[in-house]
């Protein structure tokens, strides 16, 4: 069964990104999806006709991390944004781990601004380490690559160039601050669970 894009067409008008970026982040994203569903239908073809000891089903193999996980990466960035501005509240399970862990949720933030403003493209993401009760703000480089196994993403923010070029040339700080006012802090403390 193929995956389907998801519409993320209602952050439309959302304040600090412009619809044309969106509309062409938006464009990326769908493209993880077709590749991950192509990839999917290869290799099972390849299988069935006894190909899967080749070097070609290796690197379609190797291919489909990159694929599915920056279809997913999108999904949780979109996900995690919202077009009306909210607070995050004082009270929640977010808000109290930061306090506890950071002294403070401007701590907390701070540190995951900082991680954002770090020269390369990836992604910054808050994992909420399950074992030990802990966020971990991450740098990941590429979708396949770094992330932190067993780690629950809480926060994600894109920091590809195709995130914030059009509307904020080489402010990458700008972007981050526009995106901060636009994050949905009831779906990071669902992801949090508690």
């Amino acid at each position: 069964m193929p995956y389907n894009p998801i519409n993320f067409d209602h952050l439309l008008g959302t304040p600090g990104f412009s619809d044309t970026l969106l509309k062409n982040h938006f464009t990326l994203y769908q493209g993880y999806v077709t590749n991950t569903n192509k990839l999917l239908e290869l290799m099972t073809s390849m299988v069935k006709e006894n190909k899967a000891n080749t070097p070609e089903f290796a690197e379609l193999k190797r291919r489909f991390g990159w694929e599915f996980n920056g279809m997913r990466l999108h999904e949780l960035y979109f996900g995690n944004m919202t077009k009306t501005a909210k607070t995050l509240d004082e009270n929640s399970n977010f808000s109290k781990q930061m306090n506890s862990q950071f002294g403070s949720y401007d701590a907390w933030e701070k540190a995951f601004k900082a991680v954002g403003v770090m020269r390369g493209i990836g992604w910054v993401i808050a994992y909420f380490d399950p074992q030990e009760k802990r966020i971990i703000n991450a740098w990941i480089n590429e979708h396949d690559v770094g992330h932190l196994v067993s780690c629950i993403p809480l926060l994600i923010m894109d920091v590809f160039e195709h995130a914030f070029m059009l509307d904020y040339g080489l402010k990458r700080a700008d972007y981050i601050e526009a995106f901060f006012k636009q994050i949905d802090w009831d779906i990071i403390n669902k992801r949090l669970g508690k």
